[in-house]
């Protein structure tokens, strides 16, 4: 993973079923960040902070995915209850964590990373942000690609 570079492809499902590629948002600035486990403290305070940020990310054109191994259903109960406002990605197998260099393996369980990207509209690594801060996160990747806008 390198500034500049190809982000990984991937092509996961979100809490409501619906199917997401990065190939889909060319063309618009995209976040993605991921997070270890839906349902603990520092988690839901990252997904919660980023939930804060998303409207004025919207009105930016940015794409906001968070990424996490955990199911479809576990997703799709943790969005309720947190009235989340963007897709959150089931990443079971952790391929798409590993392929961002952001899976933790302990024996046979695979967690992402607290990691966060940002990828440009040409579909390049424009920020890599690892082993981040879960509370303010969501302002701080606000404010960074505002930055990277403007140059």
């Amino acid at each position: 993973m390198e500034i500049g570079k190809s982000a990984p492809a991937f092509e996961l499902y979100d809490q409501s079923d619906n199917l997401y590629r990065l190939s889909d948002s060319l063309g618009a600035w995209v976040v993605l960040f991921f997070y270890p486990k839906d349902n603990t403290p520092g988690c839901t305070a990252e997904v919660c902070d980023f939930n804060s940020e998303y409207d004025r990310l919207l009105v930016l054109g940015v794409k906001l995915f968070g990424i996490s191994t955990d199911s479809r259903r576990s997703h799709q109960r943790f969005a309720q209850k947190h009235q989340l406002k963007f897709p959150i990605l089931s990443d079971q197998q952790g391929k798409v964590a590993s392929a961002y260099e952001s899976l933790f393996r302990l024996g046979p369980v695979k967690i992402a990373k607290r990691d966060s990207f940002i990828i440009n509209p040409q579909g390049e690594i424009a920020a890599i942000y690892r082993g981040v801060q879960a509370k303010g996160h969501g302002r701080f990747i606000h404010e960074k690609i505002q930055q990277l806008m403007a140059d």
